[in-house]
């Protein structure tokens, strides 16, 4: 690990401990996306990494949407508010458990506006009544479908069931969200050496309809041309 890491890892838990500190102290939606959009932008600029999105013309500026997008790398999270800085829509994260005990990531992930999904409970109907609530008092819900980090050189990993069933439930339009490329290798250099400047492209695709009957990730895949 060179000194650029080293001084990336250890700015990188200072962000995330003084911005989990400042969602702590607020239950606003929109204050607590305006404070991950702080935290994304501090973010990605000590990383040198840009954001480009196309097709910005189907992103809609407000409305609840189940917002679904590949994952490749832990600054996904942070690409996505930047995506969506220009529009009212907040969304609760699904979070897993780990992220909730990280001594890293828990202060934020607990107070940024999420739902804990514990995949170890026999049971996921209390999973599912926090989905409902959450959508109920208006906001969106943010799920990476895959589950976890694609680190295949596959472009996804195979959907789990449970964000279409989100949708379903809860009536929500998807709004397929697709970063191009290989955004684990961009962070990678951005972590050796943040003095080169660095471009990451999101794509944003058109809504799919919570009624669709064909698998998501075939829809998915289709809206993408993957």
């Amino acid at each position: 690990m060179n000194w650029n890491q080293i001084k990336q890892l250890g700015y990188a838990l200072y962000l995330t401990n003084s911005f989990g500190w400042r969602l702590k102290q607020t239950s606003d939606p929109l204050e607590k996306k305006r404070i991950r959009l702080a935290y994304s932008k501090a973010q990605l600029k000590a990383l040198n990494i840009t954001i480009k999105v196309e097709h910005e013309e189907r992103l809609p500026l407000d409305g609840q949407y189940l917002l679904v997008s590949n994952h490749r790398t832990i600054i996904d999270p942070p690409i996505i508010e930047m995506m969506l800085e220009k529009t009212n829509i907040f969304g609760l994260w699904i979070s897993k458990k780990e992220l909730y005990n990280s001594f890293f990531f828990g202060l934020f992930v607990r107070n940024a506006g999420t739902i804990l999904l514990d995949r170890e409970k026999e049971q996921m109907s209390g999973f599912f009544a926090d989905v409902k609530a959450g959508v109920k008092e208006g906001s969106s819900i943010f799920i990476f479908p895959e589950g976890t980090r694609n680190k295949t050189d596959h472009s996804l990993i195979p959907f789990k069931e449970g964000a279409r069933i989100i949708a379903l439930k809860n009536r929500l339009p998807i709004l397929p969200v697709h970063i191009r490329g290989n955004a684990g290798a961009v962070l990678s250099k951005s972590l050796k050496d943040s003095s080169v400047a660095q471009e990451i492209t999101v794509v944003i695709g058109e809504l799919i309809d919570y009624r669709e009957k064909r698998p998501l990730e075939e829809v998915y895949k289709e809206r993408f041309a993957l």
